[in-house]
């Protein structure tokens, strides 16, 4: 990929109401050579249809991985679900995605909505070719993506959205490209999820089909750097503070130690409010060059269940409030794109049974959920151990 620009994923969806299983099923693939994603909208709804998008995302996505090309997969996919004899109908219409490592782009489009791409803030009308394999058409579109660049796709449930309710039509491919026309300076899950969002809406909250929105841009990383937990070896500390400010991006700092060392080693004093916003969050602290100090382990578990219950969109990023976990919360789902955690071995004896080994400490378990949480969100996470930190890496 791309040494300049990073292939921002986003992904939501909605099930039809009173439906447990979504019929809808996004698969994505990424390396440092490829990017690979598959959507798959199942014919009718539940059970059935969440079957029929697996099994078409899994067998694309596998397939694509191993170097198969477009007309293999589809063979595939035509022998493996082939057309409803009743309704002359194909039991998975779908949207594959192929980015390579020099951001050159193939659409393949399988009966889906059509896609919206986007370039410098406008709607572009891209010119597609046809490919006709087992009796299936396919629409091809291939183009070199640079910075900036925004392509949305989705499931039928997105152009279907409020019809018979809040309008007689449904949204209509054109409404639906003047919304999120004006919605462009976010990273792609939010845009994603405004989509969505939108949908939902209409929809009144009683989706009438599997609704799911997929935002893919094409952006510079942006790296959010958070500091928890110190060395095991104290000498360590000036080297770690001088290599964690030396890098370029937002600066965290979790737990009463860390956040010394910090103030320590910077030379800065550290200033603890004193406002306890939520009473179950200990308050943040304040050190000039640090853009947020907070508390640990609480503060950390808060933020695990703030960013779960964001991808079940049972809370908004603007709704939530100011305390510590919040502000963490707002500030991996919103300023970054890849979240790097600096944690150090020596651990807090109030932080674990010392019967446990080491890397079964509550501080570098919630670390390992949090890297997850914001995995399963779109972000890209690494966690480095701080012991790794030398005078040569500076």
């Amino acid at each position: 990929m791309s040494k300049d620009c990073f292939v921002d994923i986003g992904y939501h969806s909605i099930n039809k109401k009173e439906e447990e299983l979504c019929g809808d099923k996004v698969e994505i693939f990424q390396s440092k050579e490829r990017t690979i994603i598959v959507l798959a909208d199942g014919l009718g709804s539940g059970v059935k249809a969440n079957i029929l998008a697996t099994l078409t995302s899994k067998i694309a996505i596998t397939m694509l991985k191993k170097g198969a090309d477009i007309e293999e997969v589809v063979e595939t996919i035509a022998h493996t679900l082939p057309v409803c004899k009743v309704r002359k109908i194909a039991y998975s219409t779908f949207t594959i995605i192929e980015i390579d490592e020099n951001l050159k782009c193939k659409i393949f489009e399988s009966e889906n909505p059509p896609y919206f791409f986007f370039r410098e803030g406008k709607l572009l009308n891209m010119e597609k070719t046809t490919l006709n394999i087992m009796d299936k058409v396919i629409e091809l579109t291939e183009v070199q993506l640079q910075e900036d660049d925004l392509i949305y796709i989705c499931s039928d449930g997105v152009i279907h959205a409020g019809v018979g309710q809040t309008l007689n039509f449904g949204w209509e491919w054109k409404h639906v490209a003047k919304y999120v026309e004006k919605k462009q300076d976010m990273n792609a899950s939010l845009l994603s999820l405004r989509l969505l969002e939108a949908c939902d809406d209409l929809y009144e909250g009683k989706a009438g089909d599997d609704t799911t929105t997929v935002a893919l841009k094409i952006s510079k990383p942006v790296h959010v750097l958070l500091f928890s937990g110190p060395p095991l070896n104290p000498e360590q500390d000036h080297l770690l503070v001088k290599k964690f400010m030396k890098i370029r991006g937002k600066k965290i700092v979790c737990g009463g130690t860390a956040a010394n060392i910090v103030a320590r080693e910077l030379g800065k004093e550290m200033k603890t409010s004193m406002d306890y916003v939520d009473v179950s969050i200990p308050p943040t602290a304040i050190i000039e060059g640090i853009d947020l100090v907070t508390e640990g382990v609480l503060t950390l578990k808060r933020t695990i269940e703030m960013i779960e219950a964001y991808k079940e969109r049972k809370i908004k990023v603007n709704e939530v409030g100011n305390d510590g976990a919040s502000k963490l919360f707002k500030m991996l789902i919103v300023d970054g794109t890849h979240i790097d955690f600096w944690i150090g071995k020596a651990l807090n004896n109030a932080h674990q049974d010392p019967s446990f080994p080491e890397e079964l400490s509550i501080k570098l378990n919630l670390i390992n959920e949090l890297k997850m949480a914001l995995e399963t969100v779109g972000k890209v996470s690494s966690i480095r151990f701080v012991s790794e930190v030398n005078n040569e890496n500076i």
